[in-house]
């Protein structure tokens, strides 16, 4: 089914929408047309920001459960009980998948949690009851200002740390930007992964949370769970397992080590259901290690002349589709389901991993473990005989597959994670792999030995202008000017740049608060009406 096909109501007889009067249909037609232009959701051409299963009938059931369920509130499952019966179902289910069914004296607590709108906000809840837990056992450092007794200002108390790895998913550096902790990165190895004693040496008594990846996304790397929730518990202090993008298909991959609820150490998992859960967006679930961490999660006020607001989640109203959809997959799944979806993503990326690595001049970085890896050019072989991941993402484009951009990083201690390109495998992958695998290889083919885009020109503009290293933000206007030279003049007529390398050439070489600055014009004039 293409996608266009999936707007209800937008062709001629009888199915959904055929009592549709005419004007409904003219907008339903337009929707088409813009749907039409949108990068394909189906069939494993698009490997980042969506996960098909390869299933119509998950897809058919998803739909129907999210439209039964599109007049509820998720604001209140007393009024709405089938919500809170669907939730019971949903953190149940990710909770025996999670390793976290049978509590134990070892193991701690009751697993207990929340359905979310996504993995953002799960992660964003797991760092603010952390900061709010250490709050409450640091009092003082709530009032930096506060006097003592005797009216004498006491010493400051630092703000709470955040620890992670670099490479823990950004919604981590936006947690401690708007919860006020100080994100605190461990330097990775120049392949992505994390040594556990970074991590460990880091801990200490202004630590609210640490945060560990299952696996982290650029990458496709599993951080060294157990050993960093052994040493966070030995401290007192709560270890998160962000599997986000792994929590649905680690359970069933072979040859991981535990590092779910089995761990002890491991206070709470956020893990996303439309992802490998395979259901719509958004849907996520956040689970805490005993009911007291649990309820320090929720937002609750009767300090207003209204209904009393009791929020497990940032959000207040709140859409059921998603859950209502997650649920009907999960129970028509079962366990068994995702253990075979899983394994079609392990054939997959075991066969594309393979094609990947017999590209001469490419390379997969580090050593993945879960359905996805990224690929770099290969410096081991002359720079003739390199191929550019950036270019190569461009080129496989064009022949009808997206494979995502990642600019590098060099990280503070001066190791630099190379600049690379993402492919995130579902189980409908494993049908395209030889027509991927081929396209892969042609696009190697095409643009071996061409050397790293350069964003000199727009570099030296910048510059040239204040903005560079040490310099001022450019405005919207200038920012708007520098991204057009740059080749994104389309993206404010509803398009994206035809090729990225050089854009991601600019972002990577720029001031960290400038090259935001031109990616956050970037993505806003593309809503921005004319």
């Amino acid at each position: 089914m293409s996608d266009a096909a999936r707007v209800p109501g937008s062709g001629s007889g009888s199915g959904p929408g055929s009592q549709l009067g005419a004007e409904s249909r003219e907008i339903l037609a337009r929707l088409a047309e813009l749907r039409a232009a949108d990068a394909p959701t189906h069939g494993g051409r698009v490997l980042s920001y969506v996960y098909d299963a390869g299933d119509p009938e998950l897809d058919e059931l998803a739909d129907l459960a999210a439209s039964a369920a599109r007049p509820l509130n998720g604001l209140d499952p007393t009024t709405f009980t089938s919500i809170a019966a669907m939730e019971r179902d949903l953190i149940a289910f990710m909770r025996a998948a999670l390793g976290g069914d049978r509590p134990s004296r070892a193991r701690g607590p009751r697993v207990v949690g929340s359905v979310t709108s996504g993995g953002t906000e799960s992660c964003l809840l797991a760092v603010k009851t952390a900061r709010d837990l250490w709050r409450a056992a640091n009092p003082s450092a709530r009032n930096p200002s506060a006097r003592n007794p005797q009216g004498i200002a006491e010493r400051p108390q630092p703000r709470p740390r955040l620890v992670t790895a670099t490479t823990a998913h950004a919604a981590f550096q936006k947690s401690a930007r708007l919860f006020d902790l100080d994100w605190d990165p461990a330097p990775c190895e120049a392949d992505g992964s994390v040594r556990a004693s970074e991590l460990i040496e880091r801990l200490g008594d202004d630590v609210a949370l640490v945060v560990v990846s299952a696996p982290a996304y650029p990458t496709g790397a599993i951080d060294p769970i157990a050993e960093v929730a052994a040493a966070a518990a030995a401290r007192g202090i709560p270890c998160h397992v962000d599997a986000c993008f792994g929590g649905l298909a680690l359970p069933w991959w072979p040859g991981v080590p535990a590092w779910d609820f089995r761990v002890p150490g491991v206070t709470s998992i956020s893990a996303d259901l439309h992802k490998f859960g395979y259901a719509p967006k958004g849907v996520s679930v956040l689970l805490h290690r005993g009911r007291s961490r649990h309820r320090a999660q929720f937002f609750a006020t009767t300090g207003w002349p209204g209904y009393p607001v009791v929020n497990p989640t940032l959000l207040g109203s709140r859409s059921a589709s998603p859950t209502a959809a997650a649920w009907a997959i999960t129970q028509r799944l079962g366990l068994a389901g995702y253990a075979g979806l899983t394994a079609a993503c392990v054939r997959a990326s075991e066969a594309l991993q393979y094609a990947a690595r017999g590209i001469g001049g490419l390379a997969v970085l580090g050593s993945p473990v879960g359905p996805a890896f990224a690929v770099v050019a290969d410096d081991s072989v002359p720079a003739s005989g390199r191929v550019d991941p950036h270019h190569l993402a461009d080129e496989v484009a064009r022949l009808g597959f997206r494979i995502q951009h990642q600019p590098g990083l060099t990280q503070a201690n001066g190791v630099r994670i190379p600049h690379s390109a993402h492919l995130t495998i579902m189980p409908v992958t494993e049908r395209s792999v030889p027509e991927l695998s081929a396209a892969l290889t042609r696009a190697a083919d095409a643009v071996r030995g061409r050397p790293r885009a350069s964003a000199r020109v727009e570099l030296a503009a910048l510059t040239a202008l204040g903005y560079g290293p040490g310099g001022r933000i450019p405005s919207p206007e200038t920012a708007w000017r520098i991204l057009r030279l740059a080749g994104a003049g389309r993206v404010a007529s509803g398009g994206l740049p035809p090729r990225l390398a050089t854009l991601m050439s600019l972002a990577e070489s720029l001031p960290p608060r400038v090259a935001e600055a031109l990616l956050t014009e970037l993505l806003a004039r593309a809503s921005e009406p004319k």
